[in-house]
């Protein structure tokens, strides 16, 4: 007889292998659930895939803690690193396998109002979750970028760097990602102000992601 706890464990590893399956699904043939660079070259599409092997166990969410992207909820699911001053979440719609984001606790709308310590700890944790997903994604390099206020592109008043393992051929010019990068933030501000529009990635999907991630930190 298969125990109670031994039956959850089994459930909660099914759901995740479906989800698995879905995200290998969207990665490899592109929906509005993850847009391929504009610029990508076809031959280089199916090196976008992610490895997700790992088994995802929702249950490690991020705790009982709320945190928030300017006026936005997020969801502890969808945190897979944090300190005391930063976090670290999955994207909604990923320019590229591993594309996240690290934003400070507080909620900072321009750069220069962050504190040195803040500012520390944010860089210290991009450089930490950067180094992981490079690894995990047998990726080559890495793109950090902020948009520093409205005429930067920056669309959510929350200070947040852009983290992107980049690989060989990913955009045909390199510079284009800025562009495919101001197009996803007005993308998720919009996206985050209709939060019942979730077609692009669902919150299950998400969460298996920031599981994936958070193995990496343990």
């Amino acid at each position: 007889m298969v125990s109670v706890h031994r039956a959850g464990a089994l459930l909660n590893e099914a759901s995740c292998f479906l989800c698995r399956r879905r995200t290998h699904h969207h990665l490899r043939f592109p929906t509005p659930g993850f847009a391929l660079p504009r610029e990508a070259s076809p031959s280089r599409r199916s090196s976008l895939a992610a490895p997700f092997g790992r088994i995802c166990t929702r249950a490690q969410a991020m705790g009982t803690e709320s945190y928030t992207f300017g006026p936005y909820k997020i969801h502890p699911g969808e945190v897979f690193y944090s300190t005391d001053l930063s976090y670290a979440m999955v994207n909604l719609r990923p320019l590229l396998p591993g594309h996240v984001l690290v934003c400070p606790k507080r909620e900072v709308k321009r750069f220069v109002d962050l504190t040195v310590d803040e500012t520390s700890d944010l860089w210290v944790t991009a450089r930490n979750v950067g180094a992981q997903l490079e690894r995990y994604h047998r990726a080559s390099s890495l793109t950090f970028a902020i948009q520093d206020g409205p005429q930067a592109g920056q669309t959510v008043p929350h200070v947040h760097i852009h983290i992107l393992p980049r690989k060989p051929g990913d955009f045909e010019k390199n510079d284009k990602i800025y562009d495919a990068i101001d197009e996803k933030e007005q993308e998720l501000k919009e996206t985050l102000d209709l939060d019942k529009d979730r077609k692009d990635r669902s919150s299950e999907e998400m969460a298996c992601e920031a599981d994936e991630y958070r193995v990496l930190f343990s």
